[in-house]
């Protein structure tokens, strides 16, 4: 049987589909001692080799729920002290879904399921996440329908330049709001609070889809239950005009 070689390194939870790409395409993939070219087929007698290891498919699918403290950054690059791989010291090798701001805490999700993670970066199928913000000054219900009805962001140095989704915002309270997002801006939170006059003080993820951070410590991790995993696959299996048709987008 044959499959494509970007999937068996999502598989083998070396990275997503589209990272794997990328290490192709820069000739860090090897198969049978050659160097591995784009859109390779590949089948089980192959030996696939990345960075002088060979690279073996794993059966079990690993997904982690992490509590993110400030500081820690939401990446793999071991040249990077704060990395969030190191902080975690997970015995297989796994990397984050998405990003949580350095200066943010709460729920970030790592993985050896590249399927998965593809499946949970796509801004399109309007995948939920919700966070519980602090800010400077009093908020007022001018605000919190702003927020609500969405924002027009700009940011040329960082190519930004759109207007934010629709989304459910509920005052906690005098300084603290919940905010359910569908889109994954770059520092989303805060440039929205900014262009309404507010700063961020804390910024806390308490829940992405169907998982939540509940009771669980800050800087530890717990396993993604059987139960919450099954719910999850088939959410993402889900057609998203169920969502569309929800926020009204």
């Amino acid at each position: 049987m044959e499959f494509r070689l970007n999937k068996y390194l999502s598989d083998a939870g070396i990275c997503s589909r589209r990272e794997a790409d990328r290490i192709i395409e820069k000739g860090e993939i090897y198969v049978d001692n050659k160097k591995a070219v784009m859109g390779q087929k590949i089948n089980e007698k192959n030996v696939v080799t990345y960075k002088g290891k060979v690279i073996n498919r794993r059966n079990k699918t690993i997904l982690l729920a992490l509590n993110k403290p400030e500081g820690i950054e939401s990446t793999t690059d071991k040249s990077n002290p704060d990395n969030i791989v190191d902080f975690v010291g997970y015995n297989e090798r796994i990397y984050p879904i998405g990003r949580l701001d350095k200066n943010s805490e709460g729920l970030i999700l790592l993985t050896n399921n590249g399927e998965i993670s593809d499946k949970m970066m796509r801004a399109s199928n309007y995948h939920e996440k919700e966070y519980e913000v602090e800010v400077d000054r009093i908020i007022t219900e001018e605000f919190i329908e702003s927020m609500s009805n969405g924002i027009h962001l700009v940011d040329k140095e960082h190519n930004i330049d759109v207007v934010t989704r629709k989304c459910k915002v509920e005052k906690i309270d005098k300084r603290k709001f919940s905010i359910v997002l569908t889109q994954g801006i770059n520092r989303q939170i805060r440039r929205m609070c900014k262009s309404c006059g507010y700063n961020v003080k804390k910024l806390k993820r308490v829940r992405i889809l169907n998982i939540k951070l509940d009771k669980l410590e800050l800087g530890k991790y717990r396993e993604i239950t059987d139960e919450e995993l099954r719910s999850l696959l088939n959410m993402l299996d889900k057609d998203k005009k169920f969502v569309n048709r929800k926020y009204g987008n």
